[in-house]
C-alpha cells in the first residue's frame, strides 16, 4: 500500500484544518488506518485510529473533540478534520495501514507509512 497525504499548512490558533490520505496498490478498505504527528525534537506519537468500516475510533487524549478521523474506501482515503488548533499541535502529520483485525495505537503494528505533512499553527 501507497500512502500519500495532503491538506497541511500554516493556520492560527482556533483555525481548522483537514488532512486527506489517499491510498494506492491494494483494497484500502482491508486496513486499519491511523493517524500519527512528530513535533520537532519529540518522538513520533499516536493521533487517531479508525477501522476498516469506520464504526469504531480512537484519538488521544489531546484532541479529543477537536480531531475527527473518517475514511470513504470507495475513494481509498482517510480524512483527519482537525478544529480549534492549538499551537502544541504544530507537527509532521503521518498516515499509516495496519493489517491488525482492531483500531490501534501502537507504532509498531502498522505496516506501510505516507512521508507525512506539515501542519504549523501559530498563536
Amino acid at each position: 500500500v501507497q500512502l500519500v497525504e495532503s491538506g497541511g499548512g500554516l493556520v492560527q490558533a482556533g483555525g481548522s484544518l483537514t488532512l486527506s490520505c489517499t491510498a494506492s496498490g491494494r483494497t484500502f478498505s482491508r486496513y486499519v488506518a491511523g493517524w500519527f504527528r512528530q513535533a520537532p525534537g519529540k518522538e513520533r506519537e499516536f493521533v487517531a485510529s479508525i477501522n476498516y468500516s469506520g464504526g469504531d475510533t480512537a484519538y488521544t487524549e489531546p484532541v479529543k473533540g477537536r480531531f475527527a478521523v473518517s475514511r470513504d474506501n470507495a475513494k481509498n482515503t482517510i480524512y483527519l478534520q482537525m478544529n480549534n488548533l492549538k499551537p502544541e499541535d504544530t507537527a509532521d502529520y503521518y498516515c499509516a495501514a495496519s493489517s491488525v483485525l482492531y483500531i490501534t495505537t501502537k507504532h509498531s503494528a502498522y505496516d506501510f507509512w505516507g512521508r507525512g505533512t506539515r501542519v504549523t499553527v501559530s498563536s
